[in-house]
């Protein structure tokens, strides 16, 4: 599946045709302290610039909390924006997002998509079973023979089946070799080799206790994969005070401390995504809506618009295409 690579947003901003001048792009995050989120602003704010829209930010206040979005959207609209890129808290904001486009906005979802179709007409976003992907080819292939007998826990963010959760479990056993009869679901294979799945609300204090769960069930896990970095973080904790050696830890988001992770050796392989290209080529996006109409359309055998994932890793291995740590730092966010 073709790559694209973050350090290429700007160079491909030049090649926008001009949106009106005063035509206006709105960027609504979650929240504006995220590194993620703060990477996305960037991007989204350069691209306008040079497009010559103008350019509004709003974001939320915590992860879930959907009235500010919802404000938000509302006064984007209110203000006669060409177009809405969000990351939604949650599918509450549904409603406004339809009406925006029934006043003929345009509007674009960022990282994860709405369940509700109508809510947007596009999304951007990493390739998050492709990114799962990546890092179970790669713990399959460091394994080699002994694959067969792996043992392997599975950090997610919760039970609710969220479709990037979801996404990234599922590819991840499929890479690793194991057969996963619904793809719509956490859960669903019958591999001896998976232990389980915990809960780490992809964070550092869950990724501690979903790991000492998984431990003590089975002491002997050689594999862990976790839906993101700062979880894989608290994996590792969890493994070092156990005394456990010799783990291969795999992730995804490809953020700069996740990047410092893989130099160090905490965490094996990790799935790097790029929110500044998100960003970027959805005000390109807004851009050509705003000067002819045109809507984006999806990456070819996708439903969404594919901004590309790449491997880091410093243990690199034949038939995965990887970068190594140095040129992950030079990519990364946060």
């Amino acid at each position: 599946m073709k790559k694209l690579l973050a350090g290429s947003a700007l160079a491909l901003i030049a090649s926008v045709g001009m949106a009106s001048a005063g035509d206006l792009t709105c960027l609504i995050t979650k929240n504006n302290t995220n590194p993620f989120f703060v990477k996305m602003k960037e991007g989204a704010e350069a691209a306008a610039t040079a497009a010559g829209m103008d350019f509004q930010a709003y974001a939320g206040v915590t992860d879930g909390d959907a009235a500010p979005q919802i404000n938000a959207i509302e006064n984007c609209v209110a203000a006669g924006a060409k177009g809405i890129l969000i990351t939604p808290s949650n599918d509450s904001v549904g409603p406004a997002l339809i009406d925006a486009r029934t006043a003929g906005v345009l509007v674009i979802a960022l990282d994860t998509p709405l369940a509700d179709k109508n809510a947007q007409d596009m999304t951007f976003a990493t390739d998050n079973f492709e990114a799962g992907l990546l890092i179970g080819q790669w713990a399959a292939a460091t394994l080699g023979a002994d694959a067969a007998n792996a043992k392997i826990g599975m950090l997610d963010i919760n039970k609710d089946n969220i479709s990037v959760d979801v996404a990234r479990d599922t590819g991840f056993l499929v890479g690793f070799g194991i057969d996963v009869p619904n793809l719509n679901v956490m859960g669903s294979e019958t591999d001896p080799r998976v232990i389980g799945h915990e809960t780490s609300y992809a964070s550092v204090e869950g990724g501690v206790t979903a790991m000492e769960n998984l431990l003590a069930r089975e002491p002997d896990i050689n594999v862990v994969y976790t839906i993101n970095e700062p979880a894989a973080e608290g994996a590792y904790q969890a493994l070092q005070n156990a005394g456990k050696t010799g783990v291969l830890v795999v992730s995804v988001d490809g953020g700069c401390p996740g990047i410092a992770s893989v130099k160090d050796g905490v965490i094996g392989a990790t799935s790097q995504q790029y929110p500044l290209l998100m960003a970027s080529k959805g005000v390109e996006a807004i851009a050509k809506f705003a000067a002819d109409g045109t809507k984006p359309s999806a990456s070819d055998g996708l439903t969404f618009f594919n901004t590309g994932v790449n491997l880091v890793t410093d243990a690199p291995v034949d038939g995965v295409p990887s970068i190594d740590s140095d040129r992950g730092t030079e990519l990364c966010w946060g």
